[in-house]
């Protein structure tokens, strides 16, 4: 099959779409199949990047470390027609999504989305973010999901949330895979080595971008707490992003500095040693559809505790690959990190082996093939045209717009409000 993959985020940028997209896009092409990625240009791209193309876009948006495609028509026709794509799988219903609904319609072919994200989780960077902006995503994406063929869900708890909002189209959940081999593989005693942590060190580790929709504040405030318990114990993070600061922060606050160890990229087989130094995973986000570092982190063999959330309580299993956390209390999460601190060898073996066992149930190509057969029975059953789907959906985009200026309205006029006090108040001054 030739399969055109649309999305707003792509490597270089850490997350976990990109990863996700990266990850079936090997795992397609090892099946003998063609794979065309449309993706957003990102500061130090890749030079030898193979079928991708790149669309112009704002880097950085609003402090972030997004980049923003812009709206180009006509700019993908030639390269889409030439690869003469069986089916479109979108990534995102805002900005490419739209694309990826002109493309299927012109081309006649099936659509696949794939809703990896809570979108009204992440409105902070909007400017102006409010709560009708995140009504407005959410009617969004269900109203997006109801124009596609079919919908990917990365886990139950996701499936049930977009039922429950309204989506009618057909839902499979297919999560990431995981390269079982490629995690299965490296050198945690030399990674500890080279970042000069101790060989008898209790190491806790965490690995994904760091903003703060990750709740990486609570996350590395209960990891502090347990450190001041345990001098044996490290927190090693792997990732990069606008919260790294806050995490500094707090373990500087703290004169815990010298036990925090940030790493703020690696790519394999380095990631895969990361995991290795690792005693055990630490994962306190609310917002994931799947979160695909905590089966990375199993394929690894490393236990996982986590706070009950969707996304996560279908991969980690209480007191069996790890804890699943049902209240997010700084006290709870550092007692269950002090527990894991005190497991003797055997129990420690344990929680080992019940993680790789877990991470089994998502092996990469067991996932990409379930998903390539669900892309036949599409293209087997034909082009469906939904117009009064495609109202709907554009309706929505319209109060968004609508939401949007009304803000940006309001700002300028706040703006322009303070800078006319700061006026008055400086020749009051200088009349005295």
């Amino acid at each position: 099959m030739n399969i055109l993959m649309m999305t707003n985020t792509f490597t270089p940028h850490v997350g976990g779409v990109a990863r996700s997209i990266e990850s079936f896009t090997a795992a397609y092409r090892n099946l003998g199949h063609q794979v065309m990625v449309v993706a957003p240009t990102y500061e130090h791209m890749p030079n030898d990047e193979k079928n991708v193309v790149r669309i112009p876009a704002i880097q950085r948006f609003n402090g972030s470390d997004f980049s923003v495609i812009l709206p180009l028509p006509g700019f993908l026709s030639d390269a889409v027609d030439d690869f003469h794509p069986d089916l479109v799988h979108v990534h995102h219903p805002f900005l490419i999504g739209g694309t990826a609904l002109r493309i299927v319609k012109q081309q006649e072919i099936p659509l696949v989305f794939t809703h990896h994200t809570m979108y009204e989780q992440y409105t902070h960077y909007v400017p102006g973010n409010s709560k009708a902006m995140q009504k407005f995503v959410i009617k969004l994406s269900t109203c997006y999901a109801n124009l596609c063929d079919l919908v990917f869900a990365p886990s139950d708890s996701v499936a049930d949330i977009l039922r429950s909002r309204g989506v009618e189209t057909p839902i499979e959940v297919v999560p990431t895979g995981v390269n079982l081999e490629r995690f299965s593989r490296g050198n945690g005693a030399g990674f500890k080595a080279a970042l000069d942590i101790p060989g008898d060190a209790f190491v806790i580790g965490h690995v994904g971008r760091l903003a703060p929709e990750k709740n990486l504040e609570f996350l590395t405030m209960a990891v502090a707490a347990h450190l001041k318990t345990d001098p044996l114990s490290h927190f090693l993070v792997v990732g990069n992003g606008p919260s790294a600061t806050i995490l500094r922060t707090i373990f500087s606050d703290r004169n815990l500095s010298d036990r925090m160890h940030i790493v703020t990229q690696l790519d394999y087989p380095l990631l895969a040693s990361a995991y290795k130094a690792m005693d055990v995973f630490v994962f306190a986000s609310k917002s994931e559809t799947q979160g695909m570092v905590i089966t990375e982190a199993m394929g690894a063999g490393v236990p996982v505790i986590a706070l009950n959330a969707p996304g996560v309580r279908e991969v980690v299993e209480d007191f069996s690959n790890g804890r699943l956390l049902s209240t997010e209390t700084l006290s709870d999460f550092s007692a269950a990190l002090q527990s894991f601190a005190r497991l003797g060898p055997e129990e420690r073996d344990r929680y080992r082996t019940a993680a790789r066992l877990t991470a089994q149930a998502f092996s990469q190509e067991t996932i990409a093939a379930r998903a390539i057969t669900l892309y036949q029975g599409l293209h087997n059953a034909g082009f469906a045209d939904r117009q009064k789907e495609y109202s709907a959906w554009q309706s929505v985009v319209g109060m968004i717009k609508a939401e949007w200026h009304l803000m940006m309205n309001f700002l300028e006029a706040a703006d322009a409000a303070l800078a006319d006090d700061e006026t008055k108040s400086e020749q009051t001054l200088s009349g005295r």
